[in-house]
């Protein structure tokens, strides 16, 4: 899937809820490859996740609930953007 969703070059990914239906270690792992791979073809990720170790991997968290954004977006290191 991830092959598939890099194959045309694009310049974003849309992924929701990703490793879902995945055991702990093969979410970590696969969560790994796609943001390397994106990186890789120069691509953002945009993925939803109820998972903070997959949110982790992400450059940005943007915390969505019911619908409306809450508190301030959050950098890798993170601090408030």
């Amino acid at each position: 899937a991830i092959a598939r969703a890099l194959v045309h070059a694009p310049a974003v990914v849309l992924a929701d809820e990703p490793t879902g239906s995945l055991d702990s270690a093969t979410a970590m792992e696969v969560t790994a490859l796609l943001v390397s791979a994106a990186r890789s073809h120069n691509a953002a990720v945009v993925l939803v996740t109820h998972d903070e170790r997959v949110a982790a991997h992400a450059d940005r968290i943007v915390r969505i609930d019911s619908g409306r954004l809450v508190g301030p977006a959050m950098t890798a290191n993170r601090t408030s953007s």
